[in-house]
C-alpha cells in the first residue's frame, strides 16, 4: 500500500487524541527479541508460561505472523498520572497503594476506541488500508519497536523512557499495511551510571541487562501471580496491593520531567489513589466486581486482591485490620487466603495471634493451612 501520510501528519492526529508520542517502524525482527529469549530461557517470566509458547515467541521475531501483508507499525504512547505526584494517605485509617495506572479505567476498554478514532481520522477504511489495533493484547516486543520509532530508550528499570516525558504512559501499536516513512532516530540511551531503581527496588528484581526477574517484581506478584505470595517477599512488599511504581517513582526524568494530567478519559469520575484497607478484608466477591469491575484491579480477580490486601494488612500490623484478619483465618473457604491470612497475623505480636493459630489446629481440615500454623507456631518462625 503506498504511502500518502507524513510523520507530521500522523503525529499531530495522534496527538489530537491524546496520544503524547507518535513513531513509525518497520517490521523487520526487533534487536530486543535476543534479549526477550534470553530472559525466556533463563526462566525470568516465572509463571507466565503463555510468553513462552512457541506460537507468541514466532509472533514476537516476526509481526507479520500477526498480519501477513503488514509493513509498518505505528507505536503510541498515552499517558497516566504520575506516581510520585499521588497525594497523602488519608487519616486515619490503613490504607493500600495501587500503582498509578491503575488508578482509574481499564485502558484496555478506553485505548481501543481512541485508536480507531486516529484510523478514521487518517481515512484508512476509505482508502482500502488493512490494519490492526493492538493495546496489550498481542505478542509485540512494544518497547522494543517503540524505540526502534524513537519514543524513547528502554531504561535499567526496563520501562520505556521519553527525555523530556518520563515513563508515566502506556503503550498501543497500529499494524498496518501502509508504508509509511520511518525515522529511524533511536533516541540515544540517558540512563548513565544511575542506580536509583536498583537500589530502590524492595525486592531487588531488577538486572544487570534491564530485565527484571518476574518471581521477585511486586507488580508480578500482585498481578500475574495466582499463588500465595512467598512468605520471604511479603515484608518487602509493604502496602503495594495492586503493582508497584517505586522504579519509576525514583527515576529523576520522571520527578523533572513527568508532569499531571488533565481531564485524562483513563482517570474516570472517582480516581482510586487509596485503598481502604479495613473495608477491602471484609468485601465480597460481588463487592469487588461493582467496585473495580471497569478498573484494571479486576486483573487479580478478588481472591489475589484479598491477599494482596491480606499481605499489605501484615505488612502495616494496624490493629484495626486484626479482625478482619481473623475473619478471613477462621472462615474464609479457600485454603490460600487462610494460609495468608496466618501469616499476616504471625506479624503481629505474638499475644494477638498465637490464640487464634494454637485454636485453629483443633479444627482446620487443609493439610498444607495445618503446615503453615504449625510453622509460624515454631519460636525459629519469628
Amino acid at each position: 500500500m503506498q504511502n500518502y501520510l507524513t510523520p507530521d501528519i500522523l503525529k499531530a492526529e495522534a496527538g489530537a487524541l491524546g496520544f503524547f508520542l507518535c513513531g513509525v517502524s518497520n517490521i523487520s525482527p526487533s534487536k530486543h527479541f535476543s534479549v526477550f529469549k534470553h530472559w525466556i530461557a533463563e526462566n525470568l517470566h516465572a509463571k507466565m508460561s503463555y510468553l513462552a509458547r512457541p506460537d507468541t515467541l514466532a509472533k514476537r521475531a516476526d509481526p507479520r505472523l500477526l498480519m501477513p501483508d503488514a509493513r509498518t507499525l505505528i507505536s503510541l504512547a498515552f499517558p497516566y498520572f504520575p506516581a510520585h505526584q499521588q497525594p497523602d494517605a488519608p487519616s486515619p485509617g490503613a490504607h493500600g497503594r495501587v500503582a498509578a495506572y491503575a488508578w482509574g479505567l481499564d485502558y484496555h476498554d478506553i485505548l481501543p476506541g481512541l485508536i480507531q478514532q486516529l484510523v478514521d481520522r487518517l481515512s484508512f477504511s476509505k482508502m482500502g488500508v488493512q490494519y490492526k489495533i493492538f493495546t496489550d493484547s498481542a505478542p509485540i516486543l512494544e518497547r522494543g519497536y517503540a524505540a526502534q520509532a524513537g519514543l524513547g530508550w528502554i531504561g535499567k528499570n526496563s520501562c520505556l523512557i521519553h527525555p523530556k516525558l518520563g515513563s508515566y504512559f502506556l503503550l498501543a501499536e497500529i499494524l498496518t499495511d501502509l508504508e509509511l516513512q520511518t525515522e529511524n532516530q533511536p533516541i540515544q540511551d540517558h540512563c548513565g551510571t544511575c542506580q536509583r531503581c536498583i537500589q530502590a527496588c524492595p525486592t531487588g528484581c531488577i538486572r544487570p541487562d534491564r530485565t527484571l526477574d518476574s518471581s521477585r517484581c511486586i507488580s508480578y506478584l500482585t498481578i500475574e501471580n495466582k499463588a500465595e505470595i512467598p512468605l520471604e517477599l511479603q515484608a518487602l512488599i509493604g502496602n503495594w496491593v495492586f503493582g508497584c511504581d517505586i522504579c519509576q517513582i525514583v527515576c529523576p526524568w520522571n520527578q523533572n520531567f513527568s508532569h499531571s494530567i488533565e481531564d485524562s478519559p483513563l482517570l474516570g469520575d472517582t480516581p482510586l489513589l487509596w485503598v481502604d484497607l479495613a473495608k477491602e478484608l471484609s468485601g465480597t466477591s460481588q463487592d469487588f466486581e461493582v467496585e473495580y469491575g471497569v478498573r484494571p484491579i479486576s486483573r487479580a480477580h478478588h481472591t489475589g486482591w484479598l491477599r494482596n490486601c491480606i499481605v499489605a494488612a501484615g505488612n502495616l500490623q494496624s490493629f484495626e485490620l486484626i479482625s478482619p484478619l481473623v475473619s478471613l483465618f477462621q472462615h474464609h473457604p479457600e485454603p490460600m487466603i487462610r494460609i495468608q491470612a496466618a501469616q499476616a497475623l504471625a506479624r503481629y505480636p505474638i499475644s494477638v495471634y498465637c490464640p487464634f493459630l494454637v485454636q485453629a489446629l483443633n479444627s482446620e481440615s487443609d493439610l498444607q493451612v495445618r503446615q503453615t500454623i504449625q510453622e509460624l507456631l515454631q519460636p525459629t518462625s519469628r
